[in-house]
């Protein structure tokens, strides 16, 4: 499945309002359109949010209408499965619908990243970096994602790192699903579970909520240098160096045998 020589690849970093992206592709035209997307679709949100303040609040599942803008009913449904608030899925969905638009650019390599959250569909593998929370000089996990694994979604929520309301304690809960918007809420959910006495009884709990979660291929959660997995795992790789250098990764290792431009 991998190429005889090196494509072309593009790999573009942008800001848009509060969404941090990571785009990859082998198409300029995909990376256009995906660019595009995020912010017309941020654009409807921010409008529809102003009649309808409840989606913004919301820590529970609720009803949106049809004539929501696509971004909104996407968030909504993948936080009803989960029983979590649109917002919880919202990254996610951005992520998704910028795939969606990427994808009509006929690129044979895409993938998505909006602040952790992964969208991506390709021929080639894929290496997506996840810090689990273990410290600044310990080596990430990572994924390398392969031809049969695609389209995917890959999130994290962490109760430990960052600003994200949580209710739990894991450090990092990594889930993949079919979409990223799923696993975006999914990650949330399971880390509002990931609670107990002890890192062995949080991460059972957060395992067990899990499983009331439909379409999910796996999930990891991560704790005071433990770690629970339930699922068929992909393949793991090590990814050496700190926090930062993890963080920045990213979906960089995508790019082995990729002449970037």
């Amino acid at each position: 499945m991998s190429p005889a020589r090196p494509r072309r690849a593009l790999r573009v970093r942008r800001t848009i309002g509060e969404s941090r992206l990571h785009l990859i592709s082998d198409s300029p035209i995909g990376v256009g359109r995906a660019l595009a997307s995020v912010v017309e679709n941020r654009a409807l949100l921010r409008a529809y949010l102003g009649s309808n303040p409840a989606f913004l609040t919301s820590l529970d599942p609720i009803h949106v209408e049809s004539s929501a803008p696509r971004v909104a009913r996407v968030a909504a449904l993948a936080a009803r499965a989960a029983g979590v608030g649109p917002m919880a899925a919202l990254p996610g969905a951005l992520a998704d619908l910028a795939l969606e638009e990427m994808l009509k650019g006929g690129g044979l390599v895409n993938a998505v990243e909006n602040g952790g959250e992964v969208a991506a569909n390709s021929i080639d593998p894929l290496v997506v970096g996840v810090y689990d929370g273990s410290g600044m000089g310990s080596p990430g996990i990572g994924f390398r994602l392969h031809p049969g694994d695609f389209p995917i979604g890959v999130a994290t929520s962490s109760a430990t790192i960052g600003h994200a309301l949580s209710f739990g304690q894991a450090d990092a809960v990594v889930v993949i699903a079919d979409s990223a918007a799923l696993a975006d809420a999914a990650a949330t959910a399971i880390c509002n579970e990931a609670r107990g006495s002890g890192p062995e009884e949080a991460i059972e709990r957060g395992l067990e909520a899990s499983r009331s979660i439909g379409g999910l291929r796996f999930v990891a959660i991560f704790l005071d240098g433990r770690v629970g997995f339930r699922g068929d795992p992909p393949e793991l790789v090590r990814i050496e160096g700190g926090v930062w250098e993890i963080v920045e990764a990213g979906l960089d290792g995508a790019l082995a045998g990729y002449e970037c431009i």
